[in-house]
């Protein structure tokens, strides 16, 4: 039976496979997750929508605190490669596959 398989292309599809079905959206996970504020969470963005404003009765809308600078290069390095590998992947597939 290894006279049929090419052990080296399936394990060189294998890899590939896990990189991109996997790697590609962790990278997207991750510069979500990077872009996601840190730090404690204001009383008004609670799960419940926020106690009502003392003067207007109204909601208090929920803000999210703004990553800090490394967090945001991260993020947008993270999100820029997932933008380059589907660029990539349809460059790829328009031409092709050549």
């Amino acid at each position: 039976m290894n006279e049929f398989i090419e052990w080296g292309a399936l394990g060189q599809v294998l890899v590939a496979g896990v990189l991109v079905g996997a790697g590609i959206p962790a990278l997207f996970a991750l510069g979500l997750r990077l872009l996601a504020g840190t730090g404690p969470v204001p009383e008004a963005a609670r799960a419940d929508g926020g106690e009502p404003a003392p003067h207007t009765g109204a909601a208090v809308p929920a803000s999210t605190p703004r990553p800090g600078p490394v967090r945001l290069a991260g993020a947008v390095l993270c999100l820029a490669i997932v933008v380059a590998a589907v660029v990539t992947g349809l460059v790829f597939v328009v031409t092709g596959g050549h």
